[in-house]
């Protein structure tokens, strides 16, 4: 289904910005990796709006582990260009912070 809106939306600017066949070809590429890249924004930021809700609930085994996934998908987000680099390490620091001082006491 995402696809399909996705080739629609492209379709529709298609014909309105360009001219050439690789300004076309250029416009559908870029739909495409749009759609793909707010999916992986989306999926990195579900994982960290879990670890911070586990961080609150104050349980150190659940947090550490939610943390551990928030700190996995960053990553993957920031190896695909979705994220700047030092964003996710930003954020990763962030999280690690908060659950070392949970863990601490």
């Amino acid at each position: 289904m995402a696809r399909w809106i996705a080739r629609i939306q492209a379709c529709r600017l298609e014909w309105r910005l360009a001219n050439t066949s690789s300004a076309k070809k250029r416009v559908r590429q870029n739909e495409k990796r749009r759609v793909r890249n707010k999916a992986d924004r989306a999926r990195a930021r579900n994982q960290v709006r879990s670890a911070r809700a586990a961080l609150d609930s104050g349980d150190p085994e659940a947090a550490s582990a939610a943390v551990l996934l928030a700190a996995r998908e960053l990553d993957r987000a920031a190896a695909k260009g979705v994220i700047h680099s030092k964003n996710a390490a930003r954020r990763k620091g962030r999280l690690m912070s908060q659950l070392a001082a949970l863990v601490k006491g």
